[in-house]
């Protein structure tokens, strides 16, 4: 049989396997030298690694499932600097694994919230978000200040985060339990909304 378009799109097996080759080979010439540019995996000037209450806190946000609501990802446009701040760039997210840029915005970008609003604010909106934004359609988290955060869990963490390339010292390691004593989910969520676009020069 001569091998011709009509052929191809007549097999859908082998159209499939086609496919896949050609997004493939596109992927890898688009992605993989993005790991070996500066730009994309040097962190910006004064950039450092989550404090152990904050890793905590980042790490109950994707529990909860914050990510499916609100994004971490000020794209360039007017209309979003204007609202947010600086636009997101590369090298502020070298030190997340994964990173939280989300695909979609039910609640406002979270990317430059740190300092915008008090920890007494965030946590009323952690409890009840409507007592604080009556249009609000957020769920409450109102178990987060009742749940203690086991000081032990954060060790692990931290020594996952050293192999995928984070800074942190054996001695931060070793000290990172002190931080979460007696500390309850929503003081370790709060702590990593309020740090979030706080260690980077790019805000308005």
């Amino acid at each position: 049989m001569k091998f011709t378009h009509e052929w191809i799109e007549k097999n859908p097996w082998l159209l499939i396997g086609l496919v896949l080759v050609v997004i493939s080979f596109g992927g890898l010439v688009e992605i993989v030298p993005l790991f070996f540019q500066k730009s994309t995996t040097e962190p910006v000037a004064g950039l450092k690694p989550y404090s152990p209450l904050r890793l905590a806190g980042r790490d109950i946000y994707i529990r909860e499932g914050c990510y499916n609501c609100h994004s971490q990802m000020i794209r360039p446009f007017r209309a979003e600097t204007e609202r947010y701040g600086h636009y997101s760039v590369a090298g502020e997210f070298v030190y997340d694994h994964p990173f939280q840029w989300g695909s979609k915005r039910t609640g406002p970008d979270l990317a430059r919230v740190g300092g915008r609003y008090s920890d007494e604010w965030h946590r009323t909106h952690l409890d009840n978000p409507r007592d604080v934004v009556p249009e609000s359609n957020m769920p409450g988290y109102p178990w987060l200040a009742k749940t203690k955060l086991d000081p032990q869990s954060i060790v692990p963490k931290m020594r996952a985060m050293q192999r995928l390339g984070v800074p942190y010292s054996d001695q931060e390691v070793k000290d990172g339990p002190a931080e979460l004593d007696n500390r309850t989910e929503q003081d370790a969520l709060v702590a990593y909304l309020q740090g979030l676009g706080t260690q980077i020069k790019t805000r308005n």
